[in-house]
């Protein structure tokens, strides 16, 4: 014994809907599709007659026979479909930050979009510049000091500022072994070299 057909009862501002839905040139011809199997429905039309119509498959006029019958016209729409699976999230963007803070490879005066990504290992290049643009996070703006291996830096660094901050009366203050910017520049980035640098003492 065959199956009953699920009854479908229309209220008449969902029959109008359908009807605007089935007629309708700019309507998906899925969704066309699924209001004129409900609306045949509702005039008891079988299963069969109406799957042999709308050449479909029984079991599709069942489907949505059912459907609407559960949700109304929320049940004509596709449900939403999980969208891909996200590769980087919040970790990935601390991430990039954090390494932002490190120092960069030697040979380098700071980091870009490519080395950040050589660093973090599973990262795209692409990924670390939306990080960045998010951020609003410029690269050619980071500026980094020239860090001094000195062991005793920070004391004699002290000693110097104070003598700026309460020098002694008549004091006469020197500075000795400054060097030109691009010489300062080369010692950070270790790539850099003057003019004429490989050439012999005189």
């Amino acid at each position: 014994m065959s199956k009953l057909a699920t009854e479908v009862r229309l209220i008449p501002e969902d029959a109008e809907i359908l009807q605007r839905w089935s007629r309708a040139s700019t309507t998906e011809q899925r969704l066309a599709l699924r209001a004129r199997v409900v609306l045949a429905a509702s005039r008891n039309e079988s299963t069969t007659r109406i799957a042999a119509r709308e050449r479909v498959r029984a079991a599709t006029v069942s489907k949505w026979r059912q459907r609407y019958a559960r949700e109304g016209l929320r049940g004509l729409h596709d449900a939403p479909r999980p969208g891909p699976r996200r590769r980087y999230d919040d970790a990935t963007e601390q991430r990039v930050l954090k390494q932002l803070d490190q120092p960069p490879p030697p040979g380098y005066a700071g980091w870009n979009g490519r080395l950040l990504a050589q660093a973090l290992g599973d990262v795209s290049p692409r990924q670390v510049w939306r990080t960045l643009s998010r951020r609003e996070i410029s690269l050619a703006r980071r500026r980094r000091w020239c860090i001094s291996t000195d062991p005793e830096f920070a004391r004699k660094a002290a000693d110097i500022v104070g003598i700026y901050l309460h020098p002694p009366e008549n004091a006469l203050v020197l500075a000795v072994d400054e060097k030109p910017h691009i010489q300062v520049l080369e010692r950070a980035q270790g790539y850099l070299k003057l003019p004429g640098q490989d050439l012999e003492r005189l």
